[in-house]
């Protein structure tokens, strides 16, 4: 089995290439490629790969090239991570859409349709090129916004699943609430990508018995904490929203927040240079504890789980994935791209059934999905207009004054990856 990681020069891959090393019995991985034109940071990640398989007695090879067609012939699955435009793009996305006092955030408002417009064609262009070399070979899809990238790839035609880590993380964080074993909790996980709620949380499978109730009533506070909302809401709620609807729930607390620190984008930029350091020593053979506070935790396990299921291997039944609708939330258009549970198997992801969904989560899934639709309109066509259109739809920015001024923001700050202007 061959899988290639677009993106490979990432700080993220030691982490993917840990879940190789430990999962091997349920994907059985034997040869790894690593595609990046970074060759500054491809070399040490790459050499760091090998002494992670060596010391955890993978036999698999690992190799690393700048040549995507080399890197992706004869590939089962090819996975991407990549970030159009490095940190200093990120910096941006974070960084001026608050100077019109609208969230700065790489995936959420104005900063994650920049990061759409960005990285769409570039996507685009790697995916036909897989089909190309290896018309059977699935694309699993890290690379954010998670959502609006697997709706252009899957609309163009491409054998695509999108991937995030917030389900997984929950699942985690849950089971060490219940003492139970991860591979115990079933999600009722409803949404868009990074626009979910666990409407219930059940034991065993999707027919077990739900313990939402139990586990808020029981561990409320801690989680209330995670996800940086109060307690009281939660408990209004009955359900788990992922920690990104505080940029809905919490908008101008959020806005003074970031206002007030240096960016995540900063911080990360500053791990990335240690990490890329720590990197480099010979004598490290496993991934360094600071790469846990990088982000996308359990990223290598929902990415092996996902990559076996689709591959025939020893994948679970049951995933959380970024999916076509095809009429599992009937106030959507079929062809929108939510993120739920699936059955996940070698033909492809199937929705669960999902229980009709309260209006308060419906309302916002709804207007969110209206604003995808018009953002990917944008990322595959261009013109200032269509920018402006998605902006004004977004629900975190919605008016025209305010979409104006940050149309024109961001296509200063983007020019250089927008062919169009």
């Amino acid at each position: 089995m061959k899988l290639t990681v677009v993106g490979g020069g990432s700080t993220y891959t030691p982490e993917l290439v840990d879940g190789f090393a430990r999962l091997r019995d349920t994907l059985p991985v034997e040869e790894l490629v690593l595609v990046d034109p970074a060759a500054e940071r491809l070399e040490p990640v790459g050499a760091l790969a090998r002494r992670i398989f060596a010391k955890q007695g993978h036999g698999g090879r690992i190799t690393t090239t700048s040549d995507l067609e080399a890197g992706i012939d004869g590939a089962d699955a090819v996975l991407l991570q990549l970030r159009v435009g490095g940190q200093a793009a990120r910096q941006q996305d974070e960084t001026w859409p608050l100077e019109c006092g609208c969230v700065g955030q790489e995936t959420t408002g104005a900063g994650g349709l920049a990061k759409a417009l960005r990285t769409v064609p570039v996507v685009l262009d790697i995916a036909e090129r897989v089909r190309r070399a290896n018309p059977r070979a699935w694309i699993i899809d890290f690379t954010n916004p998670v959502g609006i990238v697997t709706r252009a790839l899957l609309h163009a035609g491409h054998r695509a699943v999108g991937l995030c880590n917030v389900a997984i993380g929950l699942q985690r964080k849950f089971a060490a609430h219940l003492g139970v074993e991860p591979a115990d909790v079933h999600l009722g996980h409803v949404g868009l990508n990074h626009l979910t709620w666990e409407t219930s949380v059940r034991l065993g499978g999707p027919e077990g018995a739900n313990v939402l109730p139990k586990l808020l009533a029981e561990h409320g506070d801690a989680i209330a904490d995670d996800l940086r909302l109060p307690r009281a809401l939660l408990d209004r709620l009955g359900v788990v929203p992922s920690y990104y609807l505080r940029y809905y729930y919490a908008h101008d607390e959020v806005v003074r927040d970031l206002r007030g620190k240096p960016s995540r984008a900063e911080e990360v930029a500053r791990m990335e240079r240690e990490l890329l350091q720590m990197y480099g020593d010979p004598a490290l053979d496993e991934k360094p504890a600071l790469l846990a506070r990088r982000g996308g935790a359990y990223y290598s396990e929902a990415a092996v789980d996902l990559a076996a299921a689709l591959l025939g291997g020893k994948g679970s039944a049951y995933q959380v994935v970024n999916t076509v609708n095809k009429g599992t939330l009937p106030f959507l258009a079929d062809d929108a791209v939510i993120e739920v549970q699936a059955a996940v198997g070698p033909t492809g992801p199937v929705p669960l059934p999902v229980p009709e969904t309260d209006p308060l989560y419906a309302g916002l899934i709804a207007n969110v999905t209206a604003y995808e639709e018009l953002a990917l309109e944008a990322a595959l066509r261009g013109g200032r207009d269509r920018v402006f259109r998605a902006l004004l739809a977004h629900p975190l920015i919605g008016q025209y004054g305010y979409a104006d001024t940050l149309t024109d923001r961001l296509i200063a700050h983007n020019r250089e990856h927008l062919a169009w202007a």
